[in-house]
């Protein structure tokens, strides 16, 4: 039971790592220095903790669902006007904050925008510093002006460093070399749609990188085999 707990192993090289963490701390950078020219480093400080957060999933796992444009403008849109107007009608306190990140996650799941730092974002705006409380609906602009920064530099840099962002639509998977056999159907999108339903889970992952991924096995597997036979 308790191997469980342990992670699975990290799928990237230390360059990857490198990479995502120069872009993390430079895009985290870029997005507060440029809130704080239009509306106050205590503003921008304040938005720090979703903005970095957010800065994780765009730069170190930018081939995710949680992390494609409209996942983080969506969903800072939504956490902003859902805390701003909870924060006005039952004020600030710890029960509204939860509130407001609940209400947060329900409508962003709707708007197929889930990104997960709209949550802490939605709590620290309603529990929000007297320089942000200052701005009232102002606060809103704040808000996505870090959002868009941060989004601007992670299209530049991801894009730079040979990573493409935004991902697009996944590619057709070629072919198997060999047609599958009527009583072992080939796994589908579709499958794999029914099968991701039954979990009730989030993945970080489409049904068709899927298929994508179980195809290329597929031709790999096939060529190993081949090369075994040929060796003996």
């Amino acid at each position: 039971m308790f191997t469980r707990w342990f992670p699975a192993a990290i799928n990237t090289r230390p360059t990857e790592w490198s990479r995502a963490a120069i872009g993390m701390a430079l895009g985290t950078l870029f997005s507060v220095w440029v809130c704080a020219q239009v509306f106050g480093m205590d503003v921008a400080l304040h938005l720090i903790g979703p903005l970095g957060a957010s800065a994780v999933l765009l730069f170190a796992v930018s081939s995710g669902a949680l992390a494609q444009p409209w996942s983080i403008v969506g969903s800072y849109l939504c956490a902003a006007v859902v805390a701003l107007l909870v924060a006005r009608v039952l004020g600030r306190s710890l029960g509204s904050a939860c509130l407001a990140a609940g209400m947060t996650v329900i409508l962003i799941c709707w708007l197929r925008c889930l990104h997960p730092p709209a949550g802490g974002l939605a709590m620290s705006l309603v529990l929000a510093d007297p320089a942000s409380i200052a701005l009232g609906w102002q606060e809103l602009g704040a808000v996505m002006l870090g959002a868009g920064a941060l989004l601007a530099c992670a299209l530049a840099y991801n894009n730079a460093t040979r990573t493409r962002y935004p991902k697009g639509a996944v590619e057709p998977a070629a072919p198997a070399f060999m047609p599958t056999a009527v009583e072992n159907p080939g796994i589908t999108a579709q499958d794999l749609q029914l099968a991701l339903a039954e979990r009730e889970q989030f993945f970080d992952v489409t049904p068709q990188e899927l298929e994508a991924l179980i195809q290329a096995s597929e031709r790999h597997a096939r060529r190993r085999a081949i090369s075994a036979v040929f060796q003996r």
